[in-house]
């Protein structure tokens, strides 16, 4: 399997200022919580969001097709 080769993007419970973390913005009864499920549980590679090609080091790396995925529900 070919390495991954997708920006890095911040992890939601990565500790930084006012709030500690990115997740306390979200309230526990937020909707974006089953959308980020649903698309936990979506197995993406059988969907066809494979691993990308070696990324070439010409512009800036693609997202990975989860958060995209997420971003546009």
């Amino acid at each position: 399997m070919s390495k991954r080769c997708y920006q890095e993007g911040r992890h939601r419970n990565t500790v930084q200022m006012l709030p500690p973390r990115l997740d306390d913005y979200v309230g526990e009864d937020n909707p974006v919580r089953a959308i980020d499920a649903f698309v936990d549980a979506l197995d993406l590679n059988a969907l066809g969001f494979g691993p990308t090609k070696i990324w070439s080091g010409a512009g800036q790396p693609p997202f990975e097709p989860a958060l995209m995925l997420t971003l546009s529900l």
